[in-house]
């Protein structure tokens, strides 16, 4: 028979980890400083690699471009702001701003209004929601020639359908490629029944992420929908609309594709360059006319209106909601 005799607790003071486990190598330091330091730059680094590459070096080179007068012919000769000042005071450069400025207002006001009707609307309980949302965003995925083709058609001077429609309630036939509002209000739906749906979705996303105690807690104090729509999506909704905006005014200001697959690939815009785009300018100048340092001067220019115009859709934005 043994007896044990129970010595009490251990006085023992317990052992470092670094006497258990021996010293930090230190390789072992550097990996962990790797691994937790390092490796998120290393992990996002290939785009930031890619936006140097394709964004700033860009950017940086149609700048020393815009300050030489260089051409095809291999002319190269230092004008300073020469290019800017004489974009200044060039009729066709206010001519396409002009033309960028009134299709960008015709064509974005009217679809972000008409996107966040289409969220409210698909927000709601329908049957076979998920092919109605599949199928706002079949626009985006058609060709832009094909959608010039038809839309081409459907604004025929003889033959078109809405010249039809116009002459059955006896309004007279509207040639709409050659007068300026007639090609504006043309191309604007052209990018409106494009871009409606992508923007609706995106709305739509943002409208589901609203808590529904906010419309519960609105209804019991007898808000109607109308006002709920008003008073809780639309403030809610300020980030979503800030960026759908601001793409939208990027979008609008670029406009290139549309109103040059309407004048059948021409970036003359027009007989009269009566819808010629600041983009179509800059092709025209750089790659008809090969002046390359008046087409980077014009491209910079367009890159400041797009600057002010966002920061102005941007105060604008902020305003919604009762936030100054």
């Amino acid at each position: 028979m043994s007896l044990h005799v129970d010595s009490g607790p251990s006085t023992r003071a317990p052992v470092p980890p670094s006497r258990r486990h021996g010293r930090p190598r230190p390789g072992r330091t550097f990996l962990s400083w790797l691994d937790l330091k390092a490796a998120p730059y290393l992990l996002i680094s290939p785009y930031y690699l890619l936006f140097l590459l394709f964004g700033i070096f860009p950017l940086g080179f149609t700048l020393w471009y815009s300050l030489y007068d260089y051409d095809l012919a291999g002319t190269v000769e230092w004008t300073g702001l020469g290019n800017y000042t004489a974009l200044l005071a060039d009729s066709a450069f206010w001519n396409a701003v002009v033309n960028t400025l009134g299709m960008f207002v015709i064509a974005t006001v009217p679809q972000i209004l008409l996107a966040l009707l289409l969220a409210n609307a698909l927000n709601k309980r329908i049957r076979g929601r998920l092919f109605v949302r599949l199928g706002v965003l079949l626009p985006l995925v058609t060709s832009v020639v094909a959608v010039a083709v038809v839309f081409t058609q459907l604004y025929g001077r003889d033959w078109g359908l809405f010249n039809w429609i116009l002459g059955s309630v006896g309004v007279d036939p509207v040639d709409w490629k050659a007068e300026r509002l007639p090609s504006w209000l043309a191309i604007s739906t052209m990018i409106d029944w494009r871009w409606t749906g992508y923007n609706a979705i995106i709305f739509l996303a943002a409208m589901q992420t609203i808590p529904k105690d906010l419309y519960e807690a609105a209804a019991i104090d007898g808000a109607s929908r109308r006002r709920q729509f008003w008073q809780i999506t639309i403030p809610m909704l300020r980030p979503t609309m800030i960026f759908v905006v601001l793409n939208s005014t990027i979008g609008g200001l670029t406009l290139f594709a549309e109103p040059t697959t309407f004048y059948g690939g021409n970036v003359h815009g027009g007989s009269n360059s009566q819808f010629q785009t600041v983009s179509m300018f800059i092709v025209e100048q750089g790659f008809r006319e090969f002046d390359y340092g008046y087409a980077a001067g014009a491209a910079w220019l367009l890159f400041l209106m797009i600057l002010i115009g966002s920061l102005i859709n941007f105060l604008l934005i902020r305003r919604i909601g009762g936030r100054k």
